[in-house]
Order: structure tokens, then C-alpha cells, then sequence
């Protein structure tokens, strides 16, 4: 009998902040139970943050990013889970891959610290991967008009290019990811402009994340002001995804979007009884 394809990679995102743009404080106390939680929804990575980058966000010191995330990280490790950092700077990607982390998601693609090149060769070298997304400029004035001529053809030519600079760098194209970073720098024309032409940012031939959950062009398009509601059009873009060929899906409703691309995928195969 027939079965649907395979599902993209869910990517659980475990938000250790205060001042997340969709649970910022949410979790604080509970994050070991967020991370088992998120494995028995079906997350196949867990992403874990300990520093905001919403539009408007200010940066966060090293040792307290580290702090905040310390305790969720040991407790993905211990589950079996892969695990993700999101991170900019290099001393805690170092300091989770230690712990036992084996992605390094990158906001800035490797640009914004000095030191991250160095430790992406290092998860490269330990069998992981190292997710390199666009940005334009940093969260704290991103939202400020940002402006393209042709926003696929350069987030794609700027994606390409930083794939290209880890090669360079001694870091293969097998353990790079990409992102075009919806949201990060972009206008709700330019977000929805990326997500109709998804397809583009396969010809780089890295596999592709896509980040949209509950971000503000949802709101924008439904008129729900609160992000944590935002579960139904996120979902919306996790399906429109799949369909595009996204390889992971970054998400914050881990089980409702399981469920919908298994439900989803069953009636895209014609034989399926």
C-alpha cells in the first residue's frame, strides 16, 4: 500500500528568553519539561535560544545567553533529540557543541562574531551542521524600510555566497543549511514574494529551513495581533512549505503541525487508501 512521502524535519523551537516575540517568558522554570514535551510532539531537532532576535531586540551578554540555555541543553542532549543553538556568537555555539549540540543556527550566517567560522568547522567536524540565514542588518534596526530591487534573486545570491565562503573555509556543502530568513529584514510584499518562489533557494543545493512560525506577517494578513494565536496560519505556511520541497520546518506548534502535513501528505498521494 501507498504511504505519503517523507515529512520535512521538524525543528521544535524552545524560546529560554524573556522577551521572545512569541513566548518570551513562557518557559522560564520549565524547560527541561518544554523539551520533553516537544520530543513527544515530534520534534526530530530542538532549537534552543537564549537571546531574542525580534525586530527591535538589543543584543544579550555571552555568559547570561549561555546561562539561559544551559539547563535546556543538557536536558535535550540527555533525550536523544538532536540539538539545535541559536546563536550569533561563537563562545556559545563552542560551549553547546561541547555540551552536545550538533547545529549551529546562525541568524547572521557566521557573520556577526569574528570566532564563528572556526567553531562551524568545528560542528562540521563533528558530523553537524551549521544553518546559515539572511538578515538584513541587525534585529534591533531590521524592520527599519528595508529594501530590495529583486529580494529573492538577493537573499538567494547572498545565501549562495555565504555557502560559498564556508567551502572556502574548509567547511563542506553536506553539513550546510539555509534559510532566507522570513522576517528578518523584510516587508510583508518581500515575505510573501520569498514564500511564492520558495523552490529558488533549492538550486543553492543545501537543504533549506523555513522559519515563518507566528511571525508578525501572519498577524498582518489575519489581523491577530497576538503571536501565541497564531497557530493556524503558521501551520497555513508549514504546509505551503512541504509542498515547496523545505527540507526543515522551523515551528513552535510542534504536534498541530505534524498533524497536518501527515494528514496533508496522505491526500497528496493518488493511491492512498
Amino acid at each position: 500500500m501507498p504511504v505519503p512521502a517523507p515529512r520535512p524535519s521538524i525543528m521544535g523551537i524552545l524560546n529560554a528568553t524573556p522577551d521572545s516575540f512569541s513566548d518570551g517568558g513562557a518557559h522560564d522554570g520549565v524547560l527541561r519539561e518544554r523539551v520533553g514535551a516537544l520530543v513527544a510532539q515530534g520534534a526530530d531537532i530542538v532549537d534552543i535560544g537564549g537571546e531574542s532576535t525580534r525586530p527591535g531586540a538589543e543584543p544579550v551578554p555571552m555568559e547570561e545567553e549561555w546561562s539561559r540555555i544551559a539547563a535546556a541543553l543538557d536536558a535535550a542532549v540527555a533525550s536523544g533529540v538532536r540539538v539545535s543553538v541559536d546563536t550569533r556568537k561563537a563562545e556559545v555555539a563552542r560551549r553547546a557543541l561541547a555540551a552536545g549540540a550538533r547545529v549551529f543556527n546562525d541568524v547572521s550566517a557566521l557573520t556577526y562574531d569574528d570566532g564563528s567560522m572556526a567553531v562551524a568547522r568545528d560542528y562540521a567536524a563533528a558530523g553537524g551542521a551549521i544553518c546559515l540565514m539572511h538578515a538584513l542588518g541587525d534585529p534591533k534596526t531590521m524592520q527599519d524600510e528595508p529594501r530590495y530591487d529583486d529580494v529573492v534573486r538577493e537573499v538567494r545570491d547572498y545565501l549562495a555566497g555565504r555557502v560559498a565562503a564556508c567551502e572556502a573555509a574548509g567547511i563542506g556543502r553536506e553539513a550546510l543549511i539555509v534559510d532566507p530568513g522570513i522576517g528578518f529584514g523584510k516587508t510583508l510584499a518581500h515575505n510573501l514574494d520569498l514564500l511564492r518562489n520558495l523552490e529558488v533557494f533549492r538550486e543553492i543545493g543545501c537543504p533549506v529551513l523555513l522559519g515563518a512560525s507566528r511571525k508578525g506577517f501572519i498577524g498582518t494578513l489575519s489581523g491577530e495581533k497576538e503571536a501565541a494565536k497564531r497557530g493556524p496560519g503558521s501551520i497555513a505556511v508549514a504546509l505551503h512549505g512541504a509542498r515547496a520541497g523545505m527540507d526543515i520546518l522551523r515551528v513552535h506548534d510542534v504536534h498541530e503541525t505534524v498533524q497536518a502535513l501527515a494528514v496533508d501528505a496522505a491526500i497528496r498521494v493518488a493511491s492512498w487508501r
